[in-house]
C-alpha cells in the first residue's frame, strides 16, 4: 500500500478543514510548493492535491498554485476539486498532471465521465466518492464541496462504471476527514470486497502508523493522509514501508509496528 500525501489549497494557501466544513479551516504553509517538496523528500511518488475553492465555487480559484506545483516534477501528482469539463481536464494533465480525481460530476453524470475516459484514458481519473454513513451504516454520496447529500449507495455508484475500464476510486469517510480519529476500515475492507479489480485510494481518519498497517491490511492500493503528516504525528520510519522513495537509511531505522 501507498500513502499519498494532501496537500488542500484555498486562497493559495495549504490548509486543512474538518470534515469539509469551510468554516472550520487550519491554516499550515502559504508556499504549497515547500509542503510538496518536505512529502518529496519523506520518499511519497506522488501527493493529492485538492483546490478547495474549485470544488466549493466550480471555479479555478487555485490554478496558479496547481500550475506551480505541477511545474516542480518532484513527484507526480492527482489534482481534483471543482473538475466539471473536460477542457478542465485536459489543461490539468496538459500540466502534467498524472491523474484528474472527478468528484460531483462522477456522482451527477457518469456517463460523460465515462466518455472523458475514452477521450483522455481510464488511467488518467480518479473517481472521488465522498461518503457520509446514514443511519444504518450505508455510505451515501455527497457531492459539490460536501455541501450536497445523495441518497445513492457508494456500491451503487461504482457499479454503473463497472466495464469502462476505470479502476481508480477515492474513498472519503467524511465524517472522519481531519479529525484524526482513526480509518474506518470497515468500510475500506467492504469496498475491497465487493470490488476488488478497483484500486482503492482510502482518505479520512488517519492519525497513526498504525492507521496505515490497518489500511494495509484491507487490501487498499493507497492511504491519502493530510493532518498527521502536516503535524508530524508520524516519524520517517513509520512512514517508510508506505512511501515509494523513501532514503534506505530511513528504511533501515526500526519500526515498532513493522511485523
Amino acid at each position: 500500500m501507498e500513502l499519498i500525501p494532501a496537500i488542500d489549497l484555498r486562497g493559495g494557501n495549504c490548509v486543512r478543514l474538518l470534515r469539509g466544513e469551510r468554516h472550520a479551516e487550519t491554516f499550515y504553509s502559504s508556499d504549497p510548493l515547500a509542503v510538496l517538496a518536505r512529502y518529496r523528500d519523506l520518499g511519497a511518488a506522488r501527493v493529492h492535491v485538492v483546490d478547495l475553492d474549485g470544488a466549493f465555487s466550480g471555479d479555478a480559484g487555485n490554478a496558479p498554485a496547481v500550475e506551480k506545483l505541477a511545474g516542480a516534477g518532484s513527484c507526480e501528482l492527482q489534482v481534483g476539486g471543482g473538475l466539471r469539463d473536460l477542457p478542465r481536464v485536459r489543461a490539468l494533465l496538459a500540466l502534467g498532471v498524472r491523474r484528474a480525481v472527478i468528484g460531483s460530476v462522477a456522482v451527477t453524470a457518469p456517463e460523460q465521465v465515462m466518455a472523458w475516459a475514452d477521450a483522455v484514458g481510464p488511467d488518467a481519473l480518479v473517481l472521488a466518492l465522498d461518503v457520509r454513513l446514514d443511519a444504518g451504516g450505508v455510505p451515501r454520496l455527497s457531492t459539490h464541496g460536501w455541501t450536497h447529500d445523495s441518497p445513492t449507495p457508494l456500491w451503487q455508484a461504482v457499479e454503473r462504471y463497472a466495464g469502462a475500464g476505470l479502476r481508480h476510486v477515492l474513498c472519503t469517510d467524511i465524517g472522519r476527514d481531519g479529525a484524526l480519529s482513526g480509518p474506518n476500515t470497515a468500510l475500506y475492507g467492504e469496498a475491497v470486497r465487493r470490488f476488488p479489480e478497483i484500486a482503492w485510494q482510502a482518505s479520512g481518519g488517519v492519525a497513526a502508523a498504525a492507521d496505515l498497517h490497518a489500511l494495509r491490511a484491507c487490501g487498499v492500493a493507497a492511504a491519502i493522509s493530510g493532518k498527521a503528516l502536516l503535524e508530524d504525528l508520524m516519524a520517517p520510519q513509520e512512514l517508510a514501508p508506505f512511501m515509494p522513495h523513501a532514503s534506505a537509511s530511513v528504511r533501515e531505522r526500526p519500526s515498532p509496528l513493522e511485523p
